[in-house]
């Protein structure tokens, strides 16, 4: 779920740039904080005096335009004979002139007081030095500081926690499948302590460079993603003391108060699928805190015409933007519709409706618009409220929209029929124009692009094999059967993709033209960058059916990430499956932590472990638990009513 370069080409993951180190909110000055300072002071004597004079002015009316918190009223002036009101005149009505002028004197001989004490006060300053004054102001700064960080770690509102279900276990009883597992464990430890070592706080690692790196899609902050991605990944797998080092690293350095653009999509699935993910099965307060402190910087992104997010925000100022390669100023698809796992739970844990709101409505006006085919394209303009160009893909850009349709359902306990609805005339659509079977009897899932079908697969749209599995049980018309084998189908012909290279790894896309089937052609499309979205549906699919060639798969494309991906600092992706002696691109992904290491790691142990009817996974594999109907606040959800 990433992209190579600078583009992010996906709803389910995009691509990396270098950021630098987190900065504290400052201040600027261009003069000096001494003369700053008093100048501050004089001019704040100045202003209290002229204030003061005021109240000596000549009474020429019992009717005031101001209320010095007497206890007279303040009314508007009424013009009786239009009986409108006047805005902008007010008398104030005292019943007693008398007491009205002594209260009048007992505030300015209070205004006269604090002017005095000002002037003192100043004087006083004016006698200190200059590194008195400094201290001065730097202790002021100090508490400040200190009374934001309370602020933003204030506690949230009690609410119920759902049942939680198989957070840990799943201890397989055959000693091969338990020592496969462990050697997935070993894998997870390799790349955390590489990372811990060489590029803690950054957001991402380079295992060969050994050096932090990062993405255009985190800004430019070192917000430690690598952290926030990888902590339930080391809970499941009992990895504790590691899991405490990431908690301490947020609770002491994780800050939203930067001034950083950043991915709205990225770092929702990311950060807040992560960090909710952390507390659910841990416990700890600091990340649900840290979830929706993150949650109320992304929320400015909604502010367009439409309530269609803009693909970036600033963190600090609000601002927005779309991608400038996005169709025509375009939001996409697979971003502001993968939301709403985790803004429901923003709400649920909150007690306020705003997120369940903005996704609902983006879901609304999905459900207005006209769809050609019954597809969904992949831009829609935040502006007008219209389509941009005609392209729809299950694969980057318009993938785990899809997704979250199927996953909102299963979420909510499967009372969100609406979501359900939309799922099923979605595949529907997908199955009639874009799944197709090659010469060779693979079955794909091609891109339909300006009227006509693109016979090309990417790696991103091999996570359906699982979608299509997991989402079979309650689909129309008995076709629960029909589509646990199109699942299977879609695993088979992602893992010909792997099994059709030198490196036993996958292409980053591959093409079904003619004789070639299941082969990237172009040398831009043959790279692998640690993508989980084939291990993924081996799982699922496991899950379901139990059959063994799906961990045997698994296994085989382990052996492979070990094989060649493996550096002494880290784990990195390749360049050229085709080539038995390939380069490495030197990134070790934030995902190849969150999602490729978990989701092996769940192959090979029971299905006790994060059970499919008590969690649901985000597109990030970051394990959100059902919200039963009984436990729910969420009083907009229809099936509520």
């Amino acid at each position: 779920m990433t992209t190579p370069a600078l583009l992010p080409l996906s709803g389910r993951r995009i691509p990396p740039l270098n950021l630098g180190p987190p900065s504290f909110p400052h201040h600027r000055a261009t003069l000096r904080l001494s003369e700053k300072f008093i100048l501050l002071l004089i001019l704040s004597a100045f202003i209290t005096l002229c204030f003061g004079a005021f109240f000596f002015l000549p009474d020429s009316s019992k009717h005031k335009r101001f209320d010095l918190g007497l206890e007279d009223v303040l009314i508007p002036h009424v013009d009786a004979g239009k009986g409108a009101k006047n805005p902008g005149v007010f008398l104030i009505h005292g019943p007693d002139e008398h007491r009205h002028r002594e209260e009048e004197e007992r505030l300015r001989n209070k205004i006269r007081a604090d002017h005095e004490k000002a002037l003192e006060e100043a004087k006083e300053k004016l006698r200190k030095s200059r590194e008195e004054i400094r201290a001065e102001i730097q202790t002021e700064k100090n508490k400040v500081v200190q009374e934001m960080k309370i602020k933003e770690n204030k506690p949230l509102p009690p609410v119920p926690i759902p049942n939680l279900v198989g957070i840990s276990g799943g201890d397989p009883e055959d000693n091969d499948i338990r020592e496969k597992r462990e050697k997935i464990k070993e894998m997870m430890k390799h790349a955390w302590d590489n990372y811990r070592t060489y590029g803690w706080g950054h957001n991402e690692l380079r295992p060969i460079a050994r050096k932090g790196h990062s993405t255009n899609i985190f800004g430019s902050s070192q917000m430690g993603a690598t952290i926030v991605d990888a902590l339930d990944t080391l809970y499941i797998m009992g990895l504790h003391a590691e899991f405490l080092d990431g908690q301490r690293w947020i609770e002491d350095n994780l800050d939203f108060s930067v001034n950083s653009e950043v991915s709205v999509f990225e770092v929702n699935i990311r950060f807040i699928g992560g960090l909710l993910a952390a507390y659910y099965l841990s416990g700890e307060e600091i990340f649900k805190i840290k979830a929706v402190q993150l949650a109320e910087k992304l929320l400015p992104a909604f502010n367009t015409p439409t309530g269609i997010p803009w693909a970036m925000v600033n963190l600090k100022s609000g601002v927005g933007r779309n991608w400038g390669w996005a169709s025509a100023g375009s939001s996409i698809l697979a971003e502001f519709g993968t939301l709403h796992m985790e803004f429901v739970h923003l709400s649920y844990l909150t007690g306020d409706l705003i997120y369940y709101k903005k996704v609902m409505h983006i879901r609304k006006l999905l459900q207005k618009m006209d769809r050609p085919n019954g597809l969904y394209p992949n831009y829609l303009n935040p502006r007008t409220g219209r389509w941009g160009q005609y392209h729809t893909s299950v694969g980057g850009l318009g993938d785990s929209f899809y997704e979250y349709l199927l996953k909102a359902w299963l979420m909510s306990d499967k009372t969100d029929h609406e979501a359900r609805k939309m799922y099923d005339d979605a595949i529907e659509a997908i199955e009639k124009h874009l799944i197709k079977k090659s010469r060779g009897g693979l079955i794909f899932i091609g891109e339909w692009k300006n009227g006509h079908l693109e016979k090309k697969m990417g790696h991103l749209a091999c996570f359906a094999g699982g979608m299509f599995a997991l989402g079979a049980d309650g689909s129309r018309t008995d076709k629960a059967g029909h589509y646990l084998e199109l699942g299977a189908e879609i695993a088979r012909t992602c893992h010909e993709s792997y099994d059709r290279t030198a490196l036993k790894l996958g292409p980053e896309s591959f093409k079904f033209d003619g004789a070639v089937e299941a082969v990237a052609v172009r040398q831009a499309e043959k790279y692998y960058i640690l993508r989980p979205e084939v291990i993924e549906t081996y799982w699922y699919l496991w899950r379901f059916t139990h059959d063994p060639r799906y961990r045997q798969w698994g296994w085989e494309a382990a052996l492979a990430i070990e094989k060649y991906c493996r550096v002494s600092g880290g784990f990195s992706g390749v360049k050229d499956v085709y080539s038995s002696t390939p380069t490495h691109d030197d990134v070790q992904q934030s995902f190849f932590l969150a999602e490729t290491l978990k989701y092996l790691y769940l192959l090979f142990s029971g299905d006790d472990l994060l059970p499919l009817d008590h969690w649901v996974f985000n597109t990030e594999a970051h394990p959100l638990p059902v919200l039963h109907l009984a436990n729910t606040t969420l009083s907009g959800n229809p099936a509520v009513r």
